[in-house]
């Protein structure tokens, strides 16, 4: 019996082809004008060569099979809805409720979300805020605002002012705190996440990071002076278009960073959240293997809060950015993953417009971001670039207000740990 040891073999194994997954979930790849042709050309010798079960490559599963070759009908979401509702939600369900037939049962999907959400969660909401270290980078990505090659300014916060910054969220009330930099080791080194997390944890008693992907041992050492949390976004599963957006840098070891959750895992971290960016590949696709993620990772760390994030794509720095994807197949990606995984969280940051955030603070969100600066520097007023741009730029105490709005409870601290 073969072992699986991390997701990227996990994946592999059994979902061996994004363009055909994405096939089936919807019918047609999105985004497909900016394949090019030879592309195009394999996956239709692809398909061809799979239309017989028995030609199937030892890659594929059963996993994979047990997918319909076509979307899913209207008859059929009702009838996994109908499942959800009695507590039984697989993957195939789920591919069905991602599916565009879903919309027509959408309605249906966000009361179904809220109530799982309520049972689950109660009426509260877990505030926290990003602190932006470092927008210095070393990879080229093609959808970044801190991508090497954009003639930016570039600030790297040292430990005194990295503290300072952090000062002005813990006088807002905020306890929950994602310090995030970019992708440069010579910039951001081990030792420096180490310094400002140690003085941080005297403050904070939850410090998560979305850095460049670090090695288990790292992780390690950085539970040791407080971490407890880690981001990894894959910012798409789809192997090519990840080659094409992803240029240079480490940031190009699609594996490395695929594995990243598994060695923060290992690593003992209370806290994991998986992501992709909707828009750089097939969003149905990419969110139903984002889900396959967390799934996999509530499997294997159980001890882990395992969370979900899928930002959409938004403006940046020197970046022309690609068209956003629709607000109806967004809320529907979002009710089907509350479905599917009722413990999972799910965080929706200030990319998204307030009358987005509003709306999905009572469906399904149970993580959010509020005051967010996404340059370094940005909460004391020092100038440097940001990462993208953000759309709800209300205060924390507006965003509180706003939850409290709908009887939500904001929650600035949800565990304290008694010994350091």
């Amino acid at each position: 019996m073969l072992t699986i040891n991390v997701f990227s073999e996990y994946l592999a194994r059994h979902y061996p082809d994004f363009d055909d997954l994405a096939f089936r979930l919807s019918g047609e790849i999105a985004f497909r004008h900016s394949m090019i042709p030879e592309r195009q050309q394999r996956y239709h010798d692809w398909i061809q060569s799979h239309e017989n079960p028995e030609s199937l490559s030892r890659g594929d599963s059963k996993a994979v099979r047990t997918l319909p070759r076509s979307p899913a009908t209207s008859a059929e979401v009702a009838a996994s809805l109908d499942r959800a509702r009695h507590g039984i939600c697989d993957m195939e369900d789920f591919a069905r409720l991602v599916s565009p037939a879903a919309d027509e049962h959408l309605e249906a999907m966000a009361e179904l979300a809220r109530d799982i959400t309520r049972r689950r969660f109660g009426r509260t909401m877990q505030l926290y805020a990003p602190l932006y270290l470092s927008n210095e980078c070393t990879s080229i990505c093609t959808y970044c605002g801190f991508s090497h090659d954009h003639d930016i300014k570039r600030l790297t916060l040292n430990a005194d002012s990295a503290e300072r910054e952090a000062d002005l969220l813990h006088a807002q009330g905020i306890r929950h705190i994602l310090l995030l930099t970019g992708e440069s080791y010579r910039h951001t080194p081990l030792s420096y996440l180490k310094e400002i997390i140690q003085r941080l944890s005297l403050k904070f008693p939850s410090i998560s990071i979305e850095v460049y992907p670090l090695k288990e041992s790292e992780y390690t050492e950085l539970r040791g002076v407080g971490l407890d949390g880690l981001t990894v976004y894959q910012e798409t599963y789809d192997p090519e278009r990840y080659g094409r957006v992803h240029l240079r840098g480490m940031k190009k070891r699609m594996q490395f960073r695929l594995d990243c959750p598994d060695r923060g895992g290992r690593a003992g971290l209370r806290r994991i959240a998986v992501g992709a960016l909707l828009g750089l590949s097939d969003p149905v696709a990419d969110t139903f293997l984002a889900a396959l993620h967390a799934r996999y990772l509530l499997k294997h760390y159980w001890q882990t809060q395992v969370g979900i994030s899928l930002p959409r794509l938004r403006p940046a720095a020197e970046v022309n950015a690609l068209p956003l994807i629709p607000d109806r197949m967004y809320a529907r990606l979002l009710c089907a993953l509350r479905i599917l995984l009722p413990d999972v969280a799910l965080y929706l940051s200030t990319r998204e417009a307030p009358r987005m955030r509003d709306a999905f603070a009572g469906i399904c969100i149970t993580h959010m971001s509020a005051g967010s600066r996404t340059e370094p520097g940005g909460y004391s007023g020092q100038e440097s670039t940001g990462q993208f741009e953000i759309e709800d730029v209300r205060p924390i105490p507006e965003i509180a207000h706003m939850l409290s709005e709908q009887s939500i409870e904001p929650v600035l601290v949800d565990w304290s740990p008694i010994l350091k």
